[in-house]
């Protein structure tokens, strides 16, 4: 028999039993942020990685675990992995960029960009972005060195009518130039990032700037050696032109480069960092108000994202391998990640270093993309060169292509996407020319069927919008769609039949059919998408509020026709990118 004490002690177990399982759960990540997309946060965000490897980059969790239901009211919805796919007998497949045939789109041909060497004029990051204010594309650039002596740079400023012909108005920053900021006198730039921030509610903040800036310690005629100290100086500027420093942030690596997360409304630092198993890779820091975000040097585990062996090395080519830098000895490496947010996913520019070569050629730097649903973990499904070197010598990317802040520019049914490069020529290691690659919109992945034809069944899904939209390549083939409820069945009218076929190449079709005005009766619910396709090519699909297709999904850096960061306007956009000089 259990006397007294004994049982006061089970029901005091019991309770304390009760609570730890309450902590357990409250603390183990089951109840955090929800994102646009159904994905869930766990409460410890982001994760803690003790250290990167070399093996091939783990599928993300919301891929082993995909939402019962996702949410697609943000933006076109793309085929970049299997998060909205259930069943499929199509063919993925990656498309990459073709360069513009009138490259370099922006050259070092004023005086004060090729009057010392290094002679440059090439986004290191830095930003091209279209403002809807003046109607304007806009791009921020690395400029030659001022100085005979110590570096000292430029950022120089450009504006373009049509995204492809550049001017370098004068200025009275530096007077008589396009100069917008020059180095101070006991430092110098490195990697930039300019920011044109729509979601900016006061006008002197709308563009923003984050300077990686050097600076030598040290270096007597007692003690020789030099250390230098890197750190990111926050300006603010409300035209892109004239610019005022507004605070300085915890020591960084030198290619540090920063991002707004648009979906989770705050920004990134992707910190520079390394490791002997990976070498240069990406830290992580986020905050949703930038300046209380600039301390990062107190934190336990922040690592990111690195190389790995899916990513070629050049060793094809004699590389640099000397014992006095053992951070070259791992084959391939990631020197920057810039990103953005496009339609609904995270759009990520992977600057692959896949060597240094011994002599005669720059560093082997190549713009690859990667895809992210929450922001942080990634999925990098092509790891050929999204926007590569060229092997012949004297060309403007014949080595260190870079990516540009913003990422891509939407133009009409095209992507804009500029970058970096080098010739070699001159000294010029870092990029010295800006390039530009063009791809379909939404065009990195197509699900595909030939003659045969093939089937493609959403995950359940659930909307608000009215009207359905394609972007697809099919001129000799036909596309139908058809609605099913959350257990399989055909929802009637939308069915196969009833479905009225597309047989276009168009990367803005309504999809509509007989006997249905719109799609708004399955409003609310948990329905599924099968899409039946012979002989041709879908891209994306996503539901619209109104009949002009708008997909209310991020538009990365902007482009014509757009008032703000998200397309509001739909085929508005196509229209103004055709009236483009």
């Amino acid at each position: 028999m259990i006397n007294c004490p004994t049982k006061q002690f089970l029901v005091y177990r019991i309770i304390m039993v009760g609570i730890a399982v309450m902590v357990v759960t409250t603390f183990t990540g089951k109840a955090g942020e929800v994102l646009y997309n159904g994905i869930v946060l766990p409460d410890d965000w982001p994760p803690k990685i003790k250290e990167l490897s070399r093996e091939p980059l783990a599928e993300p969790p919301y891929l082993k675990i995909p939402p019962a239901v996702i949410p697609i009211d943000v933006g076109r919805q793309l085929f970049v992995d299997n998060f909205l796919i259930e069943s499929s007998t199509l063919t993925r497949t990656h498309h990459l960029p073709q360069y513009y045939p009138g490259n370099p789109v922006i050259k070092p041909d004023q005086e004060w960009e090729k009057k010392v060497r290094p002679v440059r004029a090439a986004v290191f990051s830095d930003g091209v972005f279209f403002d809807p204010s003046d109607k304007l594309f806009k791009a921020w650039y690395w400029s030659g060195s001022n100085s005979k002596g110590k570096p000292r740079y430029y950022t120089c400023y450009a504006t373009s009518r049509d995204g492809l012909h550049w001017d370098k108005p004068v200025l009275d920053v530096v007077p008589d130039t396009n100069v917008v900021l020059h180095d101070d006198e006991n430092k110098y730039r490195n990697s930039n990032t300019v920011w044109l921030d729509l979601d900016e509610k006061n006008p002197q903040r709308r563009f923003k700037m984050f300077r990686v800036v050097i600076r030598e310690k040290g270096g007597d005629d007692k003690n020789p050696t030099k250390s230098l100290q890197k750190w990111i100086t926050v300006h603010f500027s409300p035209d892109g032109i004239h610019w005022k420093q507004v605070a300085e942030s915890d020591p960084c690596g030198d290619r540090t480069t920063v991002f707004y997360n648009a979906f989770r409304k705050l920004w990134v630092f992707g910190l520079r960092d390394g490791s002997k198993q990976v070498s240069r890779c990406r830290a992580y820091h986020e905050a949703t108000d930038i300046l209380q975000g600039l301390r990062w040097s107190n934190l336990s585990s922040k690592l990111w994202v690195g190389a790995d062996d899916l990513d070629p090395a050049r060793e094809d080519l004699e590389l640099r391998r000397v014992p006095d830098r053992p951070w070259d000895l791992v084959p391939s490496q990631l020197y920057n990640l810039d990103c953005v947010a496009y339609e609904s996913v995270m759009l990520g520019m992977f600057s692959i270093w896949r060597g240094h070569p011994a002599k005669d050629r720059p560093k082997i730097n190549e713009v690859c993309v990667g895809f992210s649903r929450d922001g942080f973990h990634w999925t990098r499904p092509d790891r050929r060169a999204f926007c590569p070197v060229s092997e012949k010598k004297g060309d403007w990317n014949w080595g260190n292509v870079q990516s540009a802040g913003g990422c891509c520019l939407v133009v009409g049914d095209k992507l804009y996407v500029y970058v970096g490069g080098t010739d070699g020529s001159r000294g010029n290691a870092d990029p010295a020319f800006t390039g530009l690659a063009i791809l379909r919109r939404d065009g990195f992945t197509s699900m595909d069927a030939g003659e045969t034809g093939g089937t493609l069944t959403t995950r359940k899904l659930k909307f608000t919008g009215k009207y359905v939209f394609v972007n697809v390549a099919i001129p000799k083939g036909e596309l139908r769609v058809e609605i099913l409820d959350a257990d399989g069945k055909v929802i009637e009218p939308f069915t196969k039949e009833n479905c009225v076929v597309i047989n276009v190449d168009n990367t803005i079709m309504p999809v509509a059919w007989k006997g249905a005005e719109n799609i708004s009766v399955v409003a609310g619910k948990h329905v599924k998408f099968r899409f039946h396709i012979r002989n041709g090519e879908l891209y994306s699909f996503w539901v619209s509020p109104g009949e002009t297709g708008a997909s209310h999904g991020y538009v990365a850096a902007g482009g014509p026709g757009f008032s703000a960061s998200t397309d509001t306007v739909g085929v508005a956009a196509y229209d103004a990118a055709a009236k483009l000089p």
